[in-house]
């Protein structure tokens, strides 16, 4: 799972990644970079499309920044489907309409998901003082009964979600929202030796043989520390 946030030399199984995910990090740390990648690396592992949702301004503002192994003119960016969003409720209508999709997505990435929640306008809308939580929530729930409306009726595809969000010290800064129904979450933390170095812990190719996911999986290179936060997936008895 971890590879497939950077350039890959080989491909993976769409079976390995999870159907809900969150990248969360300090404010320009390069989620957006890291997101961008991962929509590179399902379109060259999948004939389908993938769905990249953002804020237009936002992105030209602060573009990704691709690894020199990809080349610009690949025609691998013409399955990358770009669609531009204002807020949460441009999110919903997107998958209250999923289930008319032909092809399903190999995955849709949703960049700076909490920034689509504006709190005034939330806490109006529902009437209630914790109105973002409520309206985070559904949004999410709708994302999961969409990837789980595709799996039915594309049961040999997969359809992964991925989501993007600030952290707040050393935890997504929403965890008690996110993690009613995400299950895997990946942490970018600054490197300060500026060294690679891999920890002597699980790779993700063993992780993956496994029936659960370990607490805490640390993946370091130049610059930037990701780390997989993930709850144990409990193996059925």
């Amino acid at each position: 799972m971890v590879e497939q946030f950077f350039p890959l030399t080989q491909s993976i199984e769409p079976e390995s990644i999870g159907p809900l995910i969150l990248l969360s990090g300090p404010i320009c740390c390069g989620k957006t970079s890291l997101l961008f990648q991962f929509a590179i690396n399902c379109a060259l592992d999948s004939s389908s499309e993938v769905v990249f949702i953002c804020n237009k301004g936002k992105l030209e503002s602060k573009p990704p920044f691709l690894s020199e192994a990809i080349d610009p003119s690949s025609d691998v960016f013409e399955r990358i489907q770009m669609k531009y969003v204002e807020d949460y409720e441009d999110i919903k209508k997107y998958f209250s309409a999923f289930h008319l999709h032909v092809r399903f997505p190999s995955a849709v990435i949703i960049d700076d998901f909490g920034g689509f929640f504006n709190d005034r306008y939330c806490q109006q809308k529902y009437g209630n003082a914790r109105g973002r939580d409520l309206a985070m929530v559904r949004t999410l729930s709708l994302c999961q009964d969409a990837v789980s409306h595709a799996k039915k009726l594309q049961p040999h595809k997969s359809c992964t979600i991925l989501l993007s969000d600030l952290q707040q010290g050393d935890s997504p800064q929403l965890l008690f929202i996110y993690r009613r129904l995400i299950k895997c979450f990946f942490t970018i933390e600054g490197n300060q030796d500026k060294r690679v170095h891999v920890p002597n812990e699980p790779s993700a190719e063993v992780c993956r043989s496994k029936a659960y996911f370990p607490h805490c999986i640390q993946v370091y290179i130049p610059y930037v520390l990701l780390r997989i936060l993930a709850f144990e997936i409990l193996r059925k008895k």
